[in-house]
């Protein structure tokens, strides 16, 4: 049973004073830090099953999957893909995994995400989409940095190219993906998602409905990346 879900509370107002400069300089400057161990072995995983699948498939990126909703609901709408859904929680994939029956052309991962973009990025993987749906927003003025826009992946996350979706409940977050890909060189738009209480069953994720159920208002940003 999914409950009621306050809106996202921030002592932001505005796009963060800091973020312009932020996104310099990532883009300045690749993000060295190291990569998890266990990520490095998701991306054996994925790249056999990939191998196996064919590359020449487009590929489809679901960061943050959580439980795969969004995972298998994507399969579904592009059986001519490969979709990947990446999530931190080995809890959230397994509680996925007993939940649906995902098709042959989905595949979860336990992975760190921003490690499995840069790893893909050095070897010259390109998307086809990449979902970035509902991501905790952060939204302490103090944590601008976990913010995927203002994170030092992002200069990765672009160059993996494809249509970034992203979908929220806190209609800052995507102001500022907006502001950052704008830094990027990139012309962004941001609309509403036409669904309501009533068409909540239709969403994307959990957190989605929850939003619907609870009476958020919903954005999203979708853009053509150059990468």
């Amino acid at each position: 049973m999914l409950g009621v879900s306050e809106a996202v509370k921030s002592n932001q107002t505005d796009v963060h004073e800091n973020l312009v400069a932020t996104v310099e300089k990532h883009l300045r400057h690749p993000w060295q830090g190291p990569i998890a161990e266990h990520t490095r072995l998701a991306f054996e995983r994925l790249t056999q099953w990939r191998a196996k699948k064919g590359t020449e498939l487009p590929l489809v990126l679901d960061t943050g999957c959580g439980t795969g909703r969004s995972t298998f609901l994507l399969a579904q709408q592009y059986p001519e893909a490969l979709v990947v859904g990446v999530d931190q929680s080995a809890d959230r994939l397994q509680r996925g995994s007993r939940r649906f029956q995902f098709p042959e052309n989905a595949l979860l991962l336990r992975a760190e995400s921003a490690d499995l973009w840069r790893l893909m990025a050095a070897h010259e993987w390109r998307l086809w989409r990449h979902y970035v749906l509902y991501p905790n927003p952060w939204p302490k003025s103090a944590h601008l940095r976990r913010r995927w826009h203002g994170h030092p992946a992002w200069r990765e996350l672009l160059s993996l190219g494809g249509i970034l979706h992203c979908r929220t409940n806190w209609r800052l977050y995507v102001e500022e993906m907006k502001t950052a890909l704008a830094v990027s060189q990139i012309s962004a738009h941001i609309k509403t998602i036409a669904l309501d209480k009533e068409k909540a069953h239709l969403a994307l994720t959990d957190f989605e409905e929850k939003y619907l159920l609870s009476g958020h208002e919903l954005w999203q940003l979708e853009v053509q990346l150059p990468g």
